[in-house]
């Protein structure tokens, strides 16, 4: 059996007419509009639910509140306080961790101006934002410095928490 012999030129495409290549076209830019405009929405929301949750997180530092810290952490044992150079894992010990520091004193004010979020997925952001700590151990004066602080979120089943926090001594971002 014998096959005929095809070219480049021999092969044709199928032929479509003028309304049905408008149709897909016009089809396939609605649908890219549609998700380009919903993934900026998209990102406006995060970066609201990030401020939220980064200002509630502050909120409950700034009162000395444990258990309100320890609610808004990752319930998992990975969950990660890597400060003082002092590695610390799972919500219940970073939450324990915490509640030392308020022993003394312990204030954090955020530059709110320098607030960035960087979504990494529907279920993970990433924040940084520079704070200065007002901190001293139970009885010793008051010190204050500056770190860049970044913070994990992750969405699970029950919202938005804390996965992990690393203060930075290099505040600058560029």
């Amino acid at each position: 059996m014998t096959r005929p012999e095809t070219s480049p030129s021999t092969i044709r495409p199928p032929r479509f007419s003028r309304r049905r290549h408008v149709a897909a076209t016009t089809a396939a830019l609605l649908l890219a509009a549609t998700f380009w405009s919903a993934g900026g929405a998209r990102a406006a929301a995060n970066d609201a639910e990030a401020r939220t949750i980064f200002e509630r997180f502050i909120v409950a530092q700034n009162a000395h509140d444990a258990d309100a810290v320890k609610a808004m952490l990752l319930n998992s044992p990975g969950t990660l306080l890597f400060a003082r150079g002092i590695e610390t894992r799972g919500r219940d010990d970073v939450a324990a961790r915490f509640k030392t520091y308020y022993e003394g004193t312990w204030h954090l004010e955020p530059d709110m101006s320098k607030f960035h979020v960087a979504v990494l997925s529907n279920e993970v952001m990433q924040i940084l934002v520079p704070i200065v700590f007002t901190r001293a151990l139970p009885g010793k004066p008051p010190q204050q410095n500056t770190f860049l602080i970044s913070q994990t979120y992750v969405r699970d089943a029950t919202g938005w928490h804390v996965a992990s926090i690393m203060p930075v001594a290099n505040t600058e971002l560029k």
